[in-house]
């Protein structure tokens, strides 16, 4: 069955992998950052948890866009099991560094899947996969602008950790 299943798609079954490997990968940073927004809820960072719910939905329509794709190609999009995320997080800083690193981590994975659609030469999953490539760019140069702040601004004291919360909401709408 599964053969005459591949008769029916252009989509070679290892991209079909990656893709479904990829809506995990977003799927999990979406929860990620709703955890990390509820921690700044919670800790008194009201405007850095809006920003982070944001994200959150941004994910989320991430991993929507892939799954249906795959689908509008023929392939199977397999709605993923999301593993536990974090719920606690050392600081505000902490919360913006693990951020960072989940979004370099994301930029590795979309462009292992476009350096393997050029490789067997699936010329349209790498052009859908250009949007991500962009977006990426996008999405590591704020969360290294968050990071960025924290060398600006005391983020000891009191009036600090506010300008701070309230600088970070401005991230990505400043342009």
């Amino acid at each position: 069955m599964k053969d005459l299943l591949r008769l029916r798609t252009s989509l070679k079954e290892e991209i079909e992998i990656a893709l479904n490997a990829q809506c995990k990968i977003e799927a999990e940073a979406s929860q990620r950052y709703l955890a990390m927004a509820s921690w700044l809820d919670r800790n008194g960072y009201a405007k850095s948890a809006e920003y982070l719910y944001k994200q959150a939905e941004e994910e989320r329509e991430h991993f929507l866009k892939i799954f249906k794709y795959i689908t509008e190609v023929g392939g199977t999009a397999i709605t993923p099991v999301i593993d536990e995320v974090a719920q606690e997080f050392a600081s505000l800083k902490s919360v913006f560094e693990i951020a960072l690193q989940s979004e370099i981590a994301v930029t590795i994975s979309i462009n292992k899947i476009v350096a393997k659609a050029r490789e067997v030469n699936d010329y349209a999953t790498e052009d859908f996969m250009m949007w991500f490539v962009t977006e990426q760019r996008e999405e590591e140069k704020n969360a290294r602008r968050a990071l960025e702040l924290f060398d600006l601004i005391d983020s000891e004291s009191p009036t600090g950790k506010f300008v701070l919360d309230k600088e970070i909401a401005k991230i990505g709408s400043e342009e």
